[in-house]
């Protein structure tokens, strides 16, 4: 690709998995958001909860700076807590509900324009039906909540049978979903990730032109598919990890994809799409030698793009 990636595209990194240390809202998260804010690489940077009132001042005072447009990821506000949009407890979804109500009120403190969230595990064939209109009502009320902060929703979807196990899910049942939910919030989208890809026995050819009406932000990264092999699951390992799914050849694969089904412009709309970067450390590993070697990787896949 001639083009510059930044000329097309916003690409960003999620933080708290970058730096899983800070993933609880706490730890060094400013002086983590400093290091990637100095790094011209990326235009963006995906944080989730901030406990800290300064240190949220601090990092808005440090994207200011540096011109890095932030994102907000509310998925560990559920995934940390156990908590489900579409608990068949009605308490319990109540309390899912004011759990991401909160971080939209911070997403939009902190100058954030959209929140990505997920959806509570599958209750299996029986309570599916169920659990999915009760997720609308949920959803409906979040973007509701939103539209009032100014802040739009994003729906990232996971796997449903290997680790997340999430109700959301299969692309042809997400889109399905968005597309209910667009009947009254027009705004809101799917996340979709590489990472997830194999997780959910997809492929680039399957899923991209089936999400393409509802996808606001991507992400990639890896899985491992082998199980008893370390970084199984849903963990985001490098690319290139041993045993995994995802090294340049699919990052390659999946960015034409994106071009294919228009995500990608070449001549792109005035708010660029985001592109996210989800790696996290594994074991042995520090975060500054797996986000060198991940950029070294995206450089190498753009430049083979025609």
């Amino acid at each position: 690709m001639k083009r510059s990636w930044e000329s097309i595209l916003t690409l960003s990194v999620v933080h708290f998995m970058l730096f899983p240390e800070t993933m609880g809202g706490e730890g060094p998260v400013v002086e983590t958001i400093e290091k990637l804010a100095m790094d011209d690489f990326l235009g963006g940077a995906e944080i989730t909860l901030i406990k800290d009132p300064q240190a949220r001042a601090a990092v808005r005072s440090i994207a200011a700076q540096s011109g890095l447009k932030l994102g907000f990821g509310a998925q560990p506000a559920l995934l940390m807590t156990g908590l489900s949009l579409n608990d068949l407890d009605e308490a319990g979804r109540t309390r899912a509900v004011a759990a991401i109500q909160t971080c939209i009120d911070q997403a939009a403190e902190m100058g954030c324009s959209r929140l990505a969230f997920l959806t509570g595990p599958d209750p299996g064939d029986a309570e599916r039906d169920r659990a999915m209109d009760l997720l609308a009502d949920s959803v409906r009320t979040l973007c509701a909540h939103g539209a009032d902060k100014g802040i739009d929703l994003t729906l990232e979807t996971f796997d449903r049978d290997i680790d997340k196990k999430s109700i959301l899910g299969p692309s042809e049942f997400s889109a399905e979903f968005a597309r209910r939910i667009r009947e009254d919030y027009p705004s809101f989208g799917l996340m979709y990730d590489l990472s997830h890809m194999p997780l959910l026995h997809e492929t680039v050819s399957d899923a991209l032109p089936v999400l393409q009406p509802y996808l606001v932000h991507m992400h990639v990264g890896n899985a491992v598919m082998v199980p008893g092999k370390p970084a199984y699951g849903d963990l985001h390992p490098r690319f290139g990890y041993p045993n995994s799914e995802n090294d340049t050849p699919e990052l390659i694969e999946f960015l034409e994809g994106l071009f294919e089904i228009g995500y990608l412009q070449d001549d792109p709309p005035e708010t660029k799409p985001w592109v996210g970067i989800e790696v996290r450390p594994q074991e042995g590993e520090t975060s500054e030698m797996i986000w060198a070697q991940t950029k070294r990787v995206w450089r190498e896949a753009w430049s083979a793009l025609s």
